[in-house]
């Protein structure tokens, strides 16, 4: 018996498909099949009925995938206190982002920690807010980087940094002055797919009917540039990201304006289970976006009085 053929069964019991935990333990189906076969005959347990599709894990084999769950953490434990032992980042780290940070955050952060930390094998995946933390909860996701604060949750969260939500409208000579989100409650507001934590969030800052629109059609879009491309055509107004404004072409970022303090902002944060093997990883990650992303945003040169944190259902 070996912690590899323990990795083995149990990606299997999550997967249920000998091809599919193959496929994610990076080894041929030939090989598993073999290994979790040896397993069995070392055990004398059968660990999964192979004649069902999708493969089901036996009562038997559910006591020991149970135990083989945390063997496997802990041996993963052990390989992270070597490696802060010898002071090196090195593994694998899973990392699930919302796509209303991805888009403006990886491309600052990535090339600094693939230079960085050669040794560490990152895999990133644009999810959901609810699929980020199924995933962290099922311990297919390490790390997620998503809006919080999160109502009734038992995850960590570590604040990553601030960034203002910015009102984005027509341009006019002498653009019309909003003080605060409120003042954009009887506006045409336009907002992102229903389900989306910055569409919440901007609903409860402006204290919006979401369910009342003034166009004779209603549409959802996905990306902020579809938000723009509204804004543009059809008039209205949209709230958008700092980051975003940053990336965006020279003649839009003229469309964009500031309310008056306190500044409506996002909370960005990484959030994952504690207690975690991976936290010395986790925690240079956190370093890496805290310093190529908080002095970018002119919210680090704002006292937490001046920031209206919004908020999620």
């Amino acid at each position: 018996m070996n912690l590899q053929q323990l990795e083995y069964i149990v990606a299997l019991d999550q997967h249920r498909s000998f091809s599919k935990a193959a496929e994610v333990c990076f080894v041929t189906q030939a090989t598993l099949s073999t290994m979790v076969k040896k397993l069995e005959e070392e055990l004398n347990v059968v660990l999964f009925d192979r004649k069902t599709m999708p493969t089901i894990t036996t009562d038997a084999g559910r006591e020991i995938v149970d135990i083989a769950k945390e063997m496997v953490f802990l041996g993963k434990l052990l390989k992270q206190t070597a490696s802060h032992i010898n002071d090196t980042i090195v593994g694998k780290l899973t990392l699930g982002v919302i796509p209303t940070v991805a888009g403006n955050l990886l491309h600052r952060i990535l090339p600094i920690i693939q230079e960085k930390y050669p040794a560490l094998e990152l895999h990133v995946f644009e999810y959901t807010t609810p699929t980020i933390l199924q995933k962290i909860k099922s311990n297919e996701l390490d790390l997620g980087i998503l809006s919080t604060p999160l109502p009734n949750s038992d995850l960590e969260e570590r604040i990553l940094y601030y960034e203002k939500l910015k009102i984005y409208g027509p341009m006019h000579s002498k653009p019309k002055r909003y003080s605060s989100p409120k003042d954009l409650q009887n506006e045409s507001v336009w907002l992102l797919e229903e389900g989306n934590c910055l569409s919440d969030q901007v609903v409860n800052l402006c204290a919006l009917n979401p369910k009342k629109s003034a166009k004779n059609f209603h549409f959802k879009p996905n990306t902020f540039e579809s938000l723009m491309n509204m804004v543009h055509h059809f008039q209205g107004l949209t709230l958008l990201p700092e980051l975003f404004f940053l990336d965006a072409p020279a003649g839009r970022k003229e469309r964009f304006h500031d309310f008056e303090a306190p500044f409506p902002v996002r909370e960005i944060s990484m959030v994952f289970h504690r207690p975690y093997a991976k936290l010395r990883i986790i925690q240079a990650i956190e370093n890496e976006i805290k310093q190529a992303i908080q002095p970018l945003l002119s919210t680090a040169t704002l006292k937490n009085s001046d920031l209206l944190i919004a908020k999620m259902d």
